[in-house]
Protein backbone atom coordinates (compact mmCIF):
# COMPACT_ATOMS: atom_id res chain seq x y z
CA UNK A 1 0.00 0.00 0.00
CA UNK A 2 2.74 2.46 1.26
CA UNK A 3 4.49 1.57 -2.43
CA UNK A 4 1.51 2.38 -4.41
CA UNK A 5 0.89 6.01 -2.75
CA UNK A 6 4.63 6.21 -3.19
CA UNK A 7 4.85 5.68 -7.31
CA UNK A 8 1.47 7.88 -7.44
CA UNK A 9 3.13 10.81 -5.48
CA UNK A 10 6.38 10.10 -7.90
CA UNK A 11 3.81 9.80 -10.92
CA UNK A 12 2.13 13.45 -9.80
CA UNK A 13 5.86 14.86 -8.78
CA UNK A 14 6.83 13.93 -12.15
CA UNK A 15 4.07 14.53 -14.32
CA UNK A 16 3.42 11.23 -15.53
CA UNK A 17 -0.49 11.20 -16.03
CA UNK A 18 -1.50 7.93 -17.48
CA UNK A 19 0.32 4.85 -18.88
CA UNK A 20 0.75 6.18 -22.23
CA UNK A 21 1.96 9.36 -21.65
CA UNK A 22 5.92 9.97 -22.81
CA UNK A 23 6.87 12.52 -19.90
CA UNK A 24 8.86 11.90 -17.91
CA UNK A 25 11.07 9.85 -20.01
CA UNK A 26 12.38 8.00 -16.50
CA UNK A 27 8.76 6.75 -16.16
CA UNK A 28 8.08 5.30 -19.82
CA UNK A 29 6.35 1.84 -19.74
CA UNK A 30 5.18 2.58 -16.51
CA UNK A 31 1.85 3.35 -14.66
CA UNK A 32 0.79 7.35 -15.01
CA UNK A 33 -1.17 8.69 -11.79
CA UNK A 34 -4.49 7.91 -13.71
CA UNK A 35 -3.44 3.94 -13.60
CA UNK A 36 -1.99 4.34 -10.13
CA UNK A 37 -5.62 5.83 -8.19
CA UNK A 38 -7.48 3.37 -9.79
CA UNK A 39 -5.33 0.69 -8.59
CA UNK A 40 -5.10 2.39 -5.42
CA UNK A 41 -8.52 2.34 -4.85
CA UNK A 42 -9.21 -0.67 -5.96
CA UNK A 43 -6.57 -2.02 -3.30
CA UNK A 44 -8.65 -0.29 -0.80
CA UNK A 45 -6.12 2.37 0.02
CA UNK A 46 -9.44 5.36 1.15
CA UNK A 47 -9.96 8.42 -0.88
CA UNK A 48 -8.29 10.73 2.05
CA UNK A 49 -5.36 8.72 2.07
CA UNK A 50 -4.62 8.97 -1.61
CA UNK A 51 -4.97 13.00 -1.11
CA UNK A 52 -3.10 12.95 2.14
CA UNK A 53 -0.26 10.44 1.31
CA UNK A 54 0.10 11.09 -2.50
CA UNK A 55 -1.30 13.94 -3.94
CA UNK A 56 -0.95 17.25 -0.91
CA UNK A 57 3.02 16.25 -0.72
CA UNK A 58 3.13 15.56 -4.51
CA UNK A 59 1.72 19.32 -5.21
CA UNK A 60 3.79 20.35 -2.12
CA UNK A 61 7.13 19.66 -3.87
CA UNK A 62 6.05 20.87 -6.84
CA UNK A 63 5.35 24.03 -5.30
CA UNK A 64 8.58 24.23 -3.39
CA UNK A 65 11.07 23.05 -6.90
CA UNK A 66 8.97 25.75 -8.58
CA UNK A 67 9.42 28.53 -5.97
CA UNK A 68 13.37 27.61 -6.01
CA UNK A 69 13.25 27.79 -9.86
CA UNK A 70 14.54 24.21 -10.34
CA UNK A 71 11.20 23.69 -12.43
CA UNK A 72 9.43 25.70 -14.59
CA UNK A 73 5.83 26.80 -15.60
CA UNK A 74 6.40 23.46 -18.68
CA UNK A 75 7.21 20.97 -15.74
CA UNK A 76 4.14 22.41 -13.31
CA UNK A 77 1.61 22.09 -16.18
CA UNK A 78 2.77 18.43 -16.70
CA UNK A 79 2.34 17.71 -13.14
CA UNK A 80 -0.76 19.92 -12.51
CA UNK A 81 -2.79 17.82 -15.32
CA UNK A 82 -0.83 14.39 -13.30
CA UNK A 83 -3.00 15.49 -10.06
CA UNK A 84 -5.88 16.31 -12.63
CA UNK A 85 -5.94 12.83 -13.87
CA UNK A 86 -5.62 11.47 -10.55
CA UNK A 87 -8.21 13.85 -8.58
CA UNK A 88 -11.00 12.57 -11.95
CA UNK A 89 -11.27 9.44 -10.05
CA UNK A 90 -11.35 11.25 -6.37
CA UNK A 91 -14.34 13.42 -7.07
CA UNK A 92 -16.97 11.76 -6.30
CA UNK A 93 -15.78 11.20 -2.85
CA UNK A 94 -15.15 14.76 -2.67
CA UNK A 95 -18.96 15.55 -3.59
CA UNK A 96 -20.08 12.21 -1.44
CA UNK A 97 -18.62 13.82 1.63
CA UNK A 98 -16.18 11.54 2.37
CA UNK A 99 -13.74 13.81 1.25
CA UNK A 100 -13.10 16.76 3.78
CA UNK A 101 -12.39 19.41 2.33
CA UNK A 102 -10.44 22.37 4.19
CA UNK A 103 -12.55 25.13 2.51
CA UNK A 104 -13.90 26.57 -0.76
CA UNK A 105 -11.35 28.32 -3.26
CA UNK A 106 -13.17 30.36 -5.84
CA UNK A 107 -10.53 31.66 -8.54
CA UNK A 108 -10.76 33.55 -12.02
CA UNK A 109 -8.85 36.16 -13.74
CA UNK A 110 -9.75 39.69 -13.81
CA UNK A 111 -12.59 41.59 -15.89
CA UNK A 112 -10.72 42.37 -19.25
CA UNK A 113 -7.78 39.75 -19.39
CA UNK A 114 -8.36 36.78 -21.18
CA UNK A 115 -4.92 35.23 -19.91
CA UNK A 116 -4.92 31.81 -17.40
CA UNK A 117 -1.84 29.60 -17.30
CA UNK A 118 -1.00 31.16 -13.80
CA UNK A 119 -4.91 31.00 -12.92
CA UNK A 120 -4.93 27.84 -13.61
CA UNK A 121 -1.78 26.19 -11.85
CA UNK A 122 -2.55 28.30 -8.85
CA UNK A 123 -6.45 26.09 -8.70
CA UNK A 124 -4.49 22.87 -9.29
CA UNK A 125 -1.67 23.57 -6.60
CA UNK A 126 -5.05 24.59 -4.12
CA UNK A 127 -7.04 21.54 -5.35
CA UNK A 128 -4.22 19.15 -4.50
CA UNK A 129 -3.53 20.81 -1.57
CA UNK A 130 -7.43 19.50 -0.35
CA UNK A 131 -9.50 22.44 -1.23
CA UNK A 132 -12.72 22.49 -3.37
CA UNK A 133 -11.89 24.74 -6.17
CA UNK A 134 -14.52 26.22 -8.56
CA UNK A 135 -12.88 28.36 -10.98
CA UNK A 136 -14.80 31.46 -12.73
CA UNK A 137 -12.30 31.38 -15.87
CA UNK A 138 -11.43 34.63 -17.36
CA UNK A 139 -12.61 37.95 -18.34
CA UNK A 140 -14.66 37.72 -14.44
CA UNK A 141 -16.61 40.74 -13.50
CA UNK A 142 -17.21 42.01 -9.48
CA UNK A 143 -20.84 40.22 -9.89
CA UNK A 144 -19.69 36.76 -10.88
CA UNK A 145 -17.30 36.58 -7.43
CA UNK A 146 -19.77 38.21 -5.44
CA UNK A 147 -22.56 35.47 -7.15
CA UNK A 148 -19.73 32.71 -5.83
CA UNK A 149 -19.60 33.89 -2.73
CA UNK A 150 -23.00 33.92 -1.89
CA UNK A 151 -23.54 30.40 -3.65
CA UNK A 152 -20.80 29.34 -1.06
CA UNK A 153 -20.67 31.28 2.03
CA UNK A 154 -17.23 31.67 3.72
CA UNK A 155 -15.49 30.95 0.55
CA UNK A 156 -11.63 32.38 0.02
CA UNK A 157 -11.70 34.61 -3.64
CA UNK A 158 -8.52 34.74 -5.46
CA UNK A 159 -8.25 37.17 -8.43
CA UNK A 160 -5.13 36.86 -11.03
CA UNK A 161 -4.28 39.43 -13.75
CA UNK A 162 -1.24 39.45 -16.29
CA UNK A 163 -1.86 42.79 -17.91
CA UNK A 164 -0.74 46.28 -16.27
CA UNK A 165 -3.92 47.32 -17.91
CA UNK A 166 -6.08 44.86 -16.59
CA UNK A 167 -4.27 45.14 -12.81
CA UNK A 168 -6.40 48.24 -12.50
CA UNK A 169 -9.91 46.45 -12.21
CA UNK A 170 -8.74 44.20 -9.71
CA UNK A 171 -9.14 47.20 -7.64
CA UNK A 172 -13.14 48.04 -8.25
CA UNK A 173 -13.74 44.14 -8.22
CA UNK A 174 -11.78 44.08 -4.46
CA UNK A 175 -14.02 47.04 -3.39
CA UNK A 176 -17.30 45.44 -4.85
CA UNK A 177 -16.62 42.49 -2.87
CA UNK A 178 -15.40 43.97 0.49
CA UNK A 179 -19.13 46.71 0.02
CA UNK A 180 -20.96 43.18 -0.51
CA UNK A 181 -19.31 41.06 1.79
CA UNK A 182 -16.82 42.45 3.96
CA UNK A 183 -15.63 39.82 5.72
CA UNK A 184 -14.62 37.66 2.71
CA UNK A 185 -10.66 37.03 2.18
CA UNK A 186 -9.41 37.90 -1.32
CA UNK A 187 -6.22 37.18 -2.40
CA UNK A 188 -4.54 38.51 -5.75
CA UNK A 189 -1.49 37.59 -7.88
CA UNK A 190 -0.08 37.83 -11.12
CA UNK A 191 2.75 39.58 -13.06
CA UNK A 192 2.59 43.16 -12.55
CA UNK A 193 0.83 42.69 -8.64
CA UNK A 194 3.04 43.48 -5.38
CA UNK A 195 2.37 43.37 -2.16
CA UNK A 196 2.12 46.92 -2.17
CA UNK A 197 -0.60 47.04 -4.51
CA UNK A 198 -2.31 44.44 -2.48
CA UNK A 199 -2.59 46.92 0.26
CA UNK A 200 -2.94 50.06 -1.37
CA UNK A 201 -6.85 48.20 -3.07
CA UNK A 202 -7.87 46.67 0.03
CA UNK A 203 -7.28 42.80 -0.22
CA UNK A 204 -5.83 40.70 1.96
CA UNK A 205 -3.07 38.62 0.93
CA UNK A 206 -0.64 38.30 -2.39
CA UNK A 207 1.54 35.58 -3.34
CA UNK A 208 4.18 35.93 -6.02
CA UNK A 209 3.68 31.95 -6.95
CA UNK A 210 1.12 29.18 -6.11
CA UNK A 211 2.85 27.75 -3.39
CA UNK A 212 2.97 31.11 -1.75
CA UNK A 213 -0.80 30.63 -2.17
CA UNK A 214 -1.15 27.52 -0.45
CA UNK A 215 0.82 28.06 2.30
CA UNK A 216 -1.21 30.90 3.38
CA UNK A 217 -3.94 28.66 2.88
CA UNK A 218 -2.82 26.23 5.44
CA UNK A 219 -2.40 28.41 7.80
CA UNK A 220 -5.90 29.43 7.31
CA UNK A 221 -6.93 26.17 7.96
CA UNK A 222 -4.93 25.38 11.01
Amino acid sequence: MEELLEKLLQAVEFGKVDFKSPYPPQLKGENGAYELTIKALESGVGPQQILENALVPAMDRVGKKFSENKIFVPQMLMSAKAMGASMLQLKPFFTSGEIKTKGTFIIGTVKGDLHDIGKNLVAMMVEGAGWTVIDLGVDVPSARYIEAVNNNPGAIVALSALLTTTMVNMGEIVSDIKANLPTTKVFIGGAPVNNDYCQKIGADFYAPDPQGVVEHLSKLAS
